[in-house]
């Protein structure tokens, strides 16, 4: 379990996160949903510890963030920013071998090469992976970044962002993998979203910001109503309930 305790940052005067206090459950798809602004991505890395809090306390499995080493953490928790830049060209199966360097320390073993095999395979990337990173769509870009982090073999994954720039196919085939990773892997997955039908159909707990602070959190029958996402958003809803999914009417 990741439980964030009474966390506070700030830039100059302005809290960004202001006083937060969550509990995100291991093997679940968490998704922090709320307008731009409204903390979502600096919560996901002070969770990592990405970035520095002001105040108040973040634990993993009971043992506050501090307290972990950098070798240690990058074992438990892997993130993925919104933007990667990458300044050296490399191939797909050379980008995924990255994720193992908590690891080998840049000595990959058989062992670690065999995790980079299998997430290659997972993604569905193994007729590309000798392709260059600049040589590849978007979709699958994104996918050989998720790759690299499956190869770290982390218990949490945390993604910014992870649809940001993709089409509807490469968004769907996202967040389907996303949701093996779980059920399949029995991983902990946190994503930042916008799109709140991608949030509905494929989370099990979401957790709403704005301005700062948690509006409101819960399963996805308690988050996608028209009350709540009109308070949140400040804009007209409707929701329709489609074979089993709470679907989002916006425009």
């Amino acid at each position: 379990m990741i439980e964030i305790k009474n966390v506070v940052k700030q830039y100059g005067s302005k809290s960004v996160v202001d006083n937060v206090s969550v509990k995100i459950e291991r093997g679940k798809i968490t998704s922090f949903i709320g307008p731009n602004g409204a903390g979502k991505s600096t919560l996901l890395s002070i969770a990592s510890r990405i970035i520095s809090k002001n105040e108040g306390e973040v634990f993993i499995d009971g043992k506050e963030i501090s307290q972990w080493s950098n070798d240690e953490l990058s074992k438990k928790i892997s993130i993925l920013k919104q933007t990667n830049h990458i300044n050296i060209r490399l191939t797909i199966r050379e980008l995924v071998s990255f994720g193992r360097f908590p690891y080998s320390k840049g000595k990959l073993t058989a062992e670690d090469w065999k995790y980079v095999d299998d997430a290659l395979a997972y993604m569905a990337l193994n007729d590309i992976q000798d392709k260059y990173l600049d040589e590849l769509s978007g979709g699958q870009r994104q996918r050989a970044y998720i790759a690299m982090v499956i190869a770290q073999n982390t218990e949490y994954i945390l993604l910014d962002e992870p649809l940001n720039n993709l089409d509807m196919k490469h968004s769907v085939d996202i967040m389907k993998i996303l949701r093996q990773l779980v059920d399949d892997l029995g991983k902990t997955v946190v994503i930042v979203i916008h799109d709140i039908n991608f949030a509905s159909c494929y989370s099990d707990y979401i957790i709403a910001l704005n301005d700062g602070k948690i509006a409101k959190e819960g399963v996805v029958n308690d988050i996608i109503s028209k009350d709540v996402l009109e308070e949140i958003y400040d804009m007209k809803f409707s929701i329709q309930d489609i074979e089993n999914y709470r679907i989002c009417v916006y425009y």
